[in-house]
C-alpha cells in the first residue's frame, strides 16, 4: 500500500472509531489502541504533508489561535423560541396553529438541552464553518474551536447534500464539568458556576488546544438548507444520525397534544438521570410544509414552542451557617440545612458563596429557605420564606476571624471572598497545600494520601511540604492504619519524588493561579527556581501568556521569608529546582519574540527536531499562519494553500539551511 493510501485508510479507520466512541457510545477498540493509530497518522502526515487530508482526525488536538473572532452573517437566520410554562400555554398555542392549518398536525418532541447554540455549515461533506447564534442574524466564527469537539464530524459519511447548515447545542456533560471544577479548586481558582456558561465560554477561548482539553459535546437537532429532500422534522433527525451526527435518542413523534403532554410529564421526572443539563422540551410542528405555512413572528417561529421545566425547588430550615477554609485561605460560608429530598438526592448543605450573597438574601439562622437544583449541580438557596421568619430573628453578621485559627480575615478590593492571611499557621491551609503537593499531577508521592497528610500535620510530624523529606519510617509506623510495609512505601515514595522534573515541582508549590500550563511556561522561561524567585512583576508580565494577576501572586509567594526557607530546604533535600542538563543544553534567546510555522519535508532534520531547535532558542512554534507569524520554514511539498497565505501576508519563507544559519 502506498503512503497516500495508507494515510487515507488510517484516517477513515480513526474517523469510524471516533464515531463509535463519541456518537454511538459503543467503542470497538481501547483508548490505547486508538492513541497508537493516531500517533502513527501524525507521524505519516509530518513526513508526507502533501498527503495530509484537510479533514484529518489529527485536527482534533487544536492549536490554532484566534485573537478576534470574525463576525459572520447567518445564511439562514437563527430564531429564538417562544417559551411556555404551563400546559394551558401549550393548549393555547395549539389553538393558534389550528386556526392557520386545516390538515391534521403532528408534533416532534425533543429535550431542550441547555448549552451554547451553534450553526455548522458543511459543503461537499466537509465541515466548512461553525458560527455561534449571536443575535440570530450574525454570530462569531468559532470553527477552529468546534473542530476540536470529538462528536462533531469533520467529514460526513453516506449520501449528504452538497451544502447545508445543521443546528445544535454545544453542551458540557455533568461528569466533565465536575472534573474541570476539581482541577480549578486544586489551583486555588473559583469553580465554574454551571455547565451552560462554561460551554459557552469555551467556544470563545483563543487557543483551540485549550478547547480540545474540555469534554464538550455537540447535540444536533435540525438540518437547514434548500432541496434537501427532507419532508419532516423527525426525518431531519434520522437523516442527521445517518450522516454521522450525535442526535439525542429521546426525541419522539406525537400525534396529539395529549401525547406531547405525556412526553413532558415523563421527562420532568426522568431528566435527572441524563448526563447533560436539560431545562425543558421543544415541541415543533413536524411537517416542514406546515412550518412554512405558519411562518415566523419578528422573533420566533410560529411552528415551535419551548416548554420550560420548573426548577426543582423545596423549602427547608436553615439550622446553622458554618465556614470552610480552602488551601489558598479562601473562606466559603456553608448553609447547614434540615435534610430534605431534592431531585432524587438528600440535600443537607448548600454553598452561600460569600458575604455579598448572604446580605443579598438577608439569610438568617432559623429561616425557612427555598433550595433549588435547576441547572446547578450543587444545590443553592434562592430565597427566604419571610412569612415564616422567627420574631426574634437577627441579621447574620459575617465572621471577622478565621474559624480555624482566629486570625482576622481580609478582603481584597474587587474580590468577593474573604481570606485568612495566616498562610503558615492555619491548619486547613497547611493540610490543603501539602495534599496538593503530593497529588498525582504534582509530586505524585505513592503511599501518601490526603488522610495521612492530615494525620501527619495533626500529630505535629510535618508543618509544611519540605518536612516530608525528613520523615522516617519509625515516625510514621505509629500512625493510624499504618503497617510497616505501608510506612516503607510512603518513605520510598517521598524519596522517588526527588526525581520529579522542575515544572511539576513548581506546580506542586501551590502558588495561586499557577496551574500545570503556567508552571511549564515559567519553568521553561526562567529555567530555575532561583531565577524565578528574583523576577519582578514587570519581568513576569512579559512572559508569554502570564498576566499581572499571576505575576503578583508569584512575586508575593517568593517574597515570603517562610517560603524562602522552604525553597532552601527543598534544594538541600535534592528536589529538582531547575531544568535538567538535557533540558538546558543549547538553550539561547536568539529567536526570542519570533513565531515560526514549519511546513514540508526536510533533508537534514525532522520536523520535530526543527521545532525543538526553535523552542530551545527562545522562539515559538505555531501550527497555523497568521499576521503574527515571523517566518515559515519550508521544506519539500509545502502545502500550496500555506504558501499562498504566506504570500498574501508578506511572511518571509526560508529553508532549513537559512534557519540553521540564523541560530548558528
Amino acid at each position: 500500500m502506498d503512503i497516500q493510501q495508507q494515510i487515507k485508510t488510517l484516517s477513515e479507520e480513526l474517523r469510524q472509531h471516533n464515531h463509535n466512541y463519541y456518537v454511538l457510545d459503543k467503542p470497538t477498540i481501547s483508548d490505547y489502541e486508538f492513541d497508537i493509530k493516531l500517533k502513527q497518522l501524525k507521524e505519516l502526515e509530518a513526513q508526507f504533508p502533501e498527503f495530509a487530508e484537510e479533514d484529518s482526525p489529527t485536527q482534533r488536538v487544536g492549536g490554532e489561535i484566534t485573537k478576534n473572532f470574525e463576525t459572520v452573517v447567518h445564511e439562514h437566520r437563527m430564531y429564538s423560541l417562544e417559551n411556555s410554562y404551563s400546559k394551558e400555554d401549550l393548549l393555547d398555542w395549539e389553538i393558534r396553529i389550528k386556526k392557520l392549518i386545516d390538515d391534521p398536525v403532528q408534533y416532534t418532541c425533543e429535550l431542550k438541552y441547555d448549552g451554547a447554540s451553534i450553526s455548522i455549515t458543511y459543503e461537499h461533506g466537509i465541515l466548512l464553518k461553525a458560527v455561534t447564534r449571536g443575535d440570530g442574524t450574525q454570530g462569531d466564527n468559532v470553527t477552529a474551536n468546534v473542530k476540536t469537539i470529538k462528536s462533531v464530524p469533520l467529514k460526513l459519511k453516506g449520501n449528504y447534500p452538497p451544502k447545508f447548515d445543521i443546528r445544535g447545542e454545544i453542551v458540557l456533560p455533568f461528569e466533565g464539568f465536575n472534573k474541570m471544577n476539581e482541577d480549578r479548586i486544586e489551583i486555588g481558582e473559583e469553580p465554574y458556576r454551571n455547565p451552560r456558561n462554561t460551554a459557552s465560554g469555551s467556544l470563545k477561548l483563543q487557543d483551540s488546544a485549550e478547547v480540545a482539553k474540555r469534554p464538550l459535546e455537540c447535540l444536533l437537532y435540525t438540518i437547514i438548507g434548500t432541496n434537501l429532500g427532507i419532508k419532516t422534522q423527525f426525518e431531519s433527525l434520522e437523516r442527521a444520525r445517518q450522516l454521522g451526527f450525535k442526535v439525542p435518542s429521546a426525541a419522539t413523534l406525537a400525534t396529539s397534544m395529549d401525547a406531547v403532554l405525556e412526553f413532558i410529564d415523563y421527562w420532568n421526572v426522568h431528566r435527572h438521570a441524563l448526563p447533560y443539563e436539560t431545562d425543558g422540551v421543544v415541541i415543533k410542528v413536524n411537517d416542514l410544509q406546515q412550518q412554512e405555512e405558519l411562518g415566523y413572528t419578528a422573533k420566533a417561529p410560529r411552528w415551535a414552542m419551548a416548554y420550560k421545566f420548573k426548577a426543582d425547588q423545596v423549602s427547608t430550615r436553615l439550622n446553622e451557617i458554618t465556614y470552610q477554609v480552602g488551601r489558598t485561605g479562601a473562606i466559603t460560608p456553608v448553609a447547614n440545612l434540615e435534610p430534605v429530598e431534592l431531585a432524587g438526592t438528600t440535600v443537607k448543605r448548600a454553598s452561600l458563596h460569600n458575604a455579598d450573597q448572604i446580605n443579598k438574601l438577608d439569610i438568617r439562622v432559623g429561616d425557612e429557605v427555598f433550595v433549588e437544583k435547576g441547572g446547578e449541580i450543587i444545590p443553592k438557596i434562592i430565597a427566604v420564606d419571610l412569612t415564616k421568619r422567627l420574631e426574634n430573628s437577627k441579621p447574620t453578621p459575617y465572621i471577622t476571624h478565621c474559624p480555624e485559627c482566629q486570625t482576622p480575615l481580609v478582603r481584597t478590593e474587587g474580590e468577593a471572598q474573604h481570606y485568612c492571611p495566616n498562610y503558615n499557621g492555619c491548619k486547613p491551609q497547611i493540610i490543603g497545600r501539602i495534599q496538593h503537593f503530593i497529588s498525582r499531577k504534582a509530586m505524585d508521592i505513592e503511599g501518601l494520601g490526603g488522610e495521612t497528610v492530615a494525620l501527619l500535620v495533626n500529630e505535629g510530624l510535618i508543618h509544611d511540604y519540605s518536612d516530608l523529606y525528613e520523615l522516617t519510617k519509625e515516625q510514621v509506623i505509629p500512625l493510624e492504619r499504618m503497617a510497616e510495609k505501608s510506612a516503607e512505601n510512603l518513605i520510598k515514595g517521598i524519596e522517588l519524588s526527588k526525581q520529579i522534573p522542575f515544572e511539576r515541582v513548581l506546580y506542586a508549590l501551590g502558588i495561586r493561579y499557577v496551574g500545570e500550563t503556567v508552571a511549564k511556561k515559567l519553568a521553561k522561561h526562567y529555567k530555575s527556581m532561583d531565577a524565578l524567585a528574583k523576577a519582578t512583576i514587570i519581568d513576569l508580565a512579559t512572559v508569554d501568556e502570564i498576566g499581572i494577576k499571576i505575576a503578583e501572586s508569584v512575586v508575593a509567594f517568593f517574597a515570603s521569608e517562610k517560603n524562602q526557607i522552604i525553597m532552601e530546604r527543598l534544594k538541600r533535600f535534592g528536589v529538582q529546582l531547575e531544568l535538567s542538563s538535557d533540558q538546558l543544553a543549547n538553550q539561547t534567546d536568539t529567536l526570542k519574540g519570533q513565531i515560526f510555522v514549519v511546513s514540508g519535508v526536510f533533508e537534514t532534520l525532522s520536523r520535530d527536531e526543527l521545532k525543538q531547535l526553535i523552542e530551545n532558542n527562545g522562539g515559538k512554534v505555531s501550527s497555523s499562519i497568521s499576521a503574527k507569524t515571523s517566518f515559515i520554514i519550508a521544506g519539500d511539498n509545502m502545502g500550496p494553500s500555506k504558501r499562498q497565505k504566506a504570500e498574501q501576508l508578506n511572511i518571509l519563507i526560508i529553508n532549513e539551511y537559512d534557519f540553521l544559519q540564523k541560530i548558528k
